[in-house]
Formats: C-alpha cells, structure tokens, sequence
C-alpha cells in the first residue's frame, strides 16, 4: 500500500511506507536520511512500546512478545542521564513496527542525524516520533543495534 493522508496524518501498511515517511520528514528536516533498519528482536518479534527522551539521545524498544528491553543505536553511553518517556499513537495504542534512520556527513559512512518512525499495528499511522543530532561514528554499526 502507498501512503495515503487522513486529515492530518499519514497511514500505511508496510515498511516501505514507514520508511517512505521517515524520508520525507527527513527532508523537511534538512538532514536526509540515508541509511535505514528496521527493529527486530532476537526473539523475531517485530512490534515494541517505545520510549525516548530526545535531549539525552536515548531510546529504549521493548518487545512486546518476550519483554526484553533493548537501548537503540549508541543509547548506552547516555542512558543515565536520560528521562524516556512513552509513545502513544494517536488511536492510544502504545504498540509500534519501528524503522530508524540516519543521515551521513557528506563523503563518510558517520552519523550525523538518528530518526525513528513508527507504524501503528492498531489504526497504521506512520510518523517520526523522535529525531536528534547523533555522533555516532560509523552508519552500519550504529543501525545493527537498533
């Protein structure tokens, strides 16, 4: 399915549309991202409550099959600083499918901007729920931990 508008939002059905929105907003956002990952939990579980706190730079997917929290991305280092607060899609489901993103500094694989959409497994509502400026070095390492 393609995106499709209802009022003020964005619906779709499939990754494709998630990360189609994550590009976008990206766009708007001046820092395109370029590079993309969808969350999956070793468990194989693909849907998460999310919690971030974009001043700290941290996030935090928990699964919703076997329960098992996993800090997103370089979280680590800024965790004990950080005050995550939950998401909740506007149908207030708090369950979403996640794609994060990142743009690059020109002529390097290095991150310099970190977006995470969401898709809603209730009504499908896609958006970018959290974004911050991210010096995480290397793109590829960086999205294997998300």
């Amino acid at each position: 399915m393609a995106l499709t508008k209802k009022g003020e939002f964005w619906y779709g059905t499939t990754s494709g549309d998630t990360q189609a929105e994550l590009r976008s907003y990206s766009v708007a956002n001046r820092h395109e991202a370029v590079r993309f990952a969808a969350s999956k939990c070793d468990c194989g579980c693909r849907s998460f409550a999310l919690q971030t706190d974009e001043e700290a730079g941290v996030a935090i997917r928990t699964c919703t099959d076997c329960g098992r929290q996993h800090l997103m991305g370089d979280n680590a280092e800024y965790v004990e600083e950080a005050v995550p607060e939950a998401h909740e899609c506007v149908c207030e489901n708090e369950v979403f499918e996640l794609m994060s993103g990142v743009s690059v500094y020109e002529g390097t694989h290095d991150v310099r901007w970190y977006y995470i959409a969401c898709r809603c497994v209730e009504c499908n509502l896609v958006g970018v729920f959290a974004d911050w400026k991210c010096e995480a070095g290397d793109a590829a390492a960086f999205l294997a931990k998300v």
